[in-house]
């Protein structure tokens, strides 16, 4: 089976600093897998790299066999960031969101059709907030926003789907949606890549978990990953060997 995603040797440099070095990573398809790492590690400037937002200075990236460009041109990958682009003051709906994952299936006219209109209900009604479709977006908690953004991934029928800390500043209720919509889309087939740093919900939110610190300290069970001796390096913490913590 080919991954779904495939990076090799990415090496990304803001200015001075070092951001991704050499990181080499390979993401299965219909699978949940969580990245994890300190603040500053590389999760998003990986995330970015995937989408093709910025140009790595060595490595290459392969999204569904493609160039992140012509992945995303085709609609086969959806981002959920941490903070997005969109003004919570705009008078913007929910319904409106979610149909910005259709835009690139309107054609010229950007005007929607029932199925598009179908799509973004299906969608909305999967995250729970289909009672709030006219609402306008900064009235939503801040769960239910990252929700309006995981509608719009799901309406745009990206078959991966990249998120940067969704859980960061949700309610319980909105968490629980995620982690099981999540679970949904991977055993659908779509390929789920996930930032936390709820490591507590990692057992049950992924098949497998990546830690980072610009470059993967490790990728395997989670279980593996949350081993003290994983996580040490990984976040800067000594770990006592059995002598001295006697």
């Amino acid at each position: 089976m080919k991954p779904a995603i495939e990076v090799a040797g990415l090496s990304v440099h803001y200015g001075e600093v070092r951001a991704l070095d050499d990181v080499s990573l390979r993401v299965s398809p219909g699978r949940v897998t969580g990245l994890i790492g300190m603040n500053g590690s590389g999760k998003s400037t990986l995330f970015k790299s995937i989408m093709g937002v910025i140009r790595p200075d060595r490595g290459s990236v392969l999204v569904a066999g493609a160039t992140p460009a012509a992945a995303r041109r085709r609609g086969l990958v959806g981002y959920v960031p941490q903070s997005e682009d969109v003004d919570r003051a705009f008078p913007v709906s929910v319904r409106d969101v979610a149909m910005m994952g259709r835009y690139g299936r309107l054609g010229f006219t950007r005007r929607a059709r029932p199925q598009d209109r179908a799509a973004v209900a299906r969608a909305l009604d999967r995250v729970g907030l289909a009672e709030y479709a006219d609402r306008q977006i900064g009235q939503l908690s801040g769960g239910q926003a990252k929700r309006v953004f995981l509608a719009r991934g799901i309406a745009q029928d990206a078959r991966i789907l990249l998120l940067d800390e969704p859980f960061a500043g949700v309610d319980k209720r909105s968490e629980a949606t995620i982690v099981r919509l999540l679970r949904e889309l991977a055993a659908e087939g779509r390929t789920v890549l996930v930032s936390t740093h709820d490591l507590h919900a990692l057992p049950r939110l992924a098949d497998e978990a990546v830690v980072l610190l610009r470059r993967v300290v490790f990728h395997g069970t989670v279980s593996g990953a949350l081993r003290p001796e994983t996580l040490a390096p990984a976040f800067g913490v000594d770990v006592l060997a059995p002598e001295r913590a006697a």
